[in-house]
């Protein structure tokens, strides 16, 4: 009964949604990626907010039902019937009134779980520009090769407006692979130099011997201009930047303005986030999710930032990896012994793989500690943590570490503020 009333709720919204979209007929930035998409999402509202109305998704509404709400303004009516009713009606007037202040441009993260999921998405909004960040081996339990999931996401630039433009990230191969799918126009970029829309010099800034921010010349047609990033600490959040500037480009935004409107650029919460922690310590606070990628990229952050006490990583259980749940936690382990960290603490059975690999490839092993859960692991480190100290938590969102920094912060007062999954139905989960 419950999948009965969903399948009906999900076609009210299409079907609103839709006539909202073909009424103000405002610029669809349609976003998708295995990691990156809410980073980039932030990043080019961030480049658009002084020069048009914008609007981005609320929340993480990115699914079927998630993607119309955020269309037609609304969060969602929950368990009841009256708020859903007070939802529709908000999306009649919008279709028979006209709004002056709708947005003219709609920032919409994709979200791609299951097989037809980008289907149903590019028909409901199709994009005017269509960003891919990258793609990697996430959701393989549905998809079972990293192929498909390529091709899934493909969609998004395959299916873009008569006139629309691809923006791809193609130092990730899979996403270069999908240069000659774009149904259109397409801008690149990356680190290389063979791409569009490049980032050189990339480099890490302290003030006062601790990190302020991130450095590097952003290039695009022979004009080279310096850019600043405060307190963004991860060199892939650079990506992030550049995929936002391609954007501003394609709306014709100069290269001047897109650099000054990038100092307002902040990451979504959890996402690389530098705190302060207990003891005059300092959190890098990557507790949102995690995939292989992204945790090598942030292990390769907390290994190059300059700090005067010892670095520890903090790793949860990354879930959803289906056939590749070993070779991918197999990853971590190396990249653990490669980096130069001082300790390591790790969370959930699958996270073991994590341990076994690093110590052969020769961690020491009394540097490891192992936990059943977050608080366990928290509670720990409580009493183990030094001035100085720069700790990077990472984990599945299932795993909940943010539950590990939110007892390590100086000030567990601002959680709410600070860390992700603070609202009363996520604290009211296991």
């Amino acid at each position: 009964m419950k999948i009965y009333l969903k399948k009906i709720l999900q076609k009210i919204l299409f079907f609103l949604s839709r006539a909202i979209l073909n009424k103000y007929e405002p610029k669809v930035v349609g976003i998708t990626g295995s990691i990156g998409k809410s980073s980039t999402k932030e990043a080019v509202f961030s480049v658009l907010a002084d020069k048009f109305r914008v609007r981005q998704n609320i929340k993480n509404y990115n699914n079927e039902i998630g993607l119309p709400l955020t269309i037609i303004g609304e969060q969602s009516g929950g368990h009841s019937i009256g708020k859903w009713i007070r939802i529709f009606w908000q999306a009649i007037k919008l279709i028979i009134k006209d709004d002056a202040k709708y947005p003219e441009v709609l920032i919409l993260e994709m979200g791609v779980d299951h097989p037809g999921d980008m289907e149903y998405l590019t028909e409901l909004a199709p994009a005017d520009i269509g960003v891919i960040t990258n793609i990697g081996p996430v959701h393989l339990e549905y998809f079972k090769t990293i192929e498909k999931v390529a091709k899934e996401k493909a969609i998004l630039v395959t299916k873009l407006k008569p006139g629309g433009w691809g923006v791809l990230n193609v130092d990730n191969e899979m996403v270069l692979g999908l240069k000659n799918s774009v149904r259109g126009r397409f801008l690149t970029y990356g680190f290389s130099q063979e791409v569009m829309v490049s980032a050189v010099e990339v480099d890490l800034s302290y003030k006062r011997d601790k990190v302020s921010g991130i450095s590097f010349k952003l290039c695009y047609q022979g004009a080279v201009v310096p850019v600043f990033l405060p307190n963004i600490l991860a060199g892939h959040l650079v990506y992030a930047a550049l995929a936002a500037a391609c954007v501003a480009i394609i709306l014709e935004i100069n290269l001047v303005e897109i650099v000054e409107a990038l100092k307002n650029f902040s990451p979504p919460l959890g996402r690389m986030h530098l705190l302060e922690g207990i003891n005059d310590s300092q959190i890098i606070d990557d507790s949102y999710n995690a995939s292989p990628e992204a945790t090598i990229a942030a292990v390769k952050v907390l290994s190059q930032i300059k700090s005067s006490g010892r670095k520890i990583a903090v790793l949860g259980d990354m879930l959803e990896l289906g056939n590749y749940e070993r070779p991918g936690h197999e990853l971590i382990g190396r990249a653990i012994a490669q980096s130069g960290i001082d300790q390591l603490v790790v969370v959930g059975d699958r996270a073991k793989i994590i341990t076994s690999i690093a110590i052969a490839d020769g961690f020491d092993e009394d540097k490891i500690n192992y936990f059943n859960d977050s608080i366990s692991a928290g509670d720990y480190l409580l009493h183990q943590v030094k001035a100085g100290d720069l700790l990077l938590i990472k984990g599945s969102q299932g795993m909940r570490m943010e539950r590990t920094t939110k007892i390590l912060l100086a000030d567990p007062s601002r959680a709410e503020s600070l860390l992700v999954r603070q609202d009363k139905e996520w604290l009211g989960k296991n």
